[in-house]
């Protein structure tokens, strides 16, 4: 049994589709970002950086249980544990992993300030509306033209694709009109049509 700790957001949401694609028993803890639950004592002692997702896995390394946090170290090590969605030679393994860090160190980043700075913060900030929105725009790019060369990002479907779909699942939060990117649209239709995938995103509901 794995216990995830996670709210609605697409970092979260990464974590709870890998563990609906692979069938996994887990149940779910919500962590009301909105009202700082992630900053009490008891989440903390799972995620010292006060972040969603974490999970601690009841059968962990050598049988005991083991506490992880940083949602794309909780896909890899899933993937490790299952044996899916994180192709076993190096060169699969390697392209794939790329992807993830593309999303971890670009998508995320980036869209998450866009999302701020356009949704949420107390007034507009023209210099970094523009600035975030200009990147978040040439990352769409870079993923069009990706995924224009192949079905999924890194090939086979893997947790490249779980990694960065729930962030473009909020184009319209980032001023994005995704009939501009037809290649990343076709690849959100057929995401959007795995059952685990819509499961996985209802999560915690």
């Amino acid at each position: 049994m794995i216990d995830l700790y996670t709210w609605g957001t697409p970092n979260g949401r990464k974590v709870s589709i890998m563990l609906e694609e692979c069938g996994l028993p887990y149940r779910v803890h919500p962590i009301d970002i909105m009202k700082g639950d992630q900053f009490s004592p008891d989440f903390i002692a799972i995620n010292p950086n006060s972040k969603i997702p974490a999970i601690i896995d009841q059968d962990g390394p050598g049988g005991t249980p083991f506490s992880l946090f940083e949602s794309g170290a909780i896909l890899i090590y899933l993937a490790g544990k299952t044996g899916r969605f994180l192709p076993a030679d190096a060169r699969g393994r390697s392209e794939t992993l790329q992807w993830l860090m593309f999303q971890m160190g670009g998508i995320g980043p980036m869209f998450g300030q866009t999302h701020h700075f356009r949704k949420f913060a107390p007034e507009p900030i023209p210099y970094a509306i523009e600035r975030y929105s200009k990147e978040t725009k040439r990352l769409y790019g870079v993923l069009n033209t990706r995924l224009g060369q192949s079905d999924f990002v890194a090939g086979e479907y893997s947790i490249a694709d779980m990694a960065i779909y729930p962030w473009c699942q909020r184009a319209d939060w980032q001023g994005i009109d995704l009939n501009a990117f037809p290649h990343v649209a076709r690849w959100m239709e057929t995401m959007s049509e795995r059952p685990a995938v819509e499961r996985g995103m209802s999560v915690p509901g």
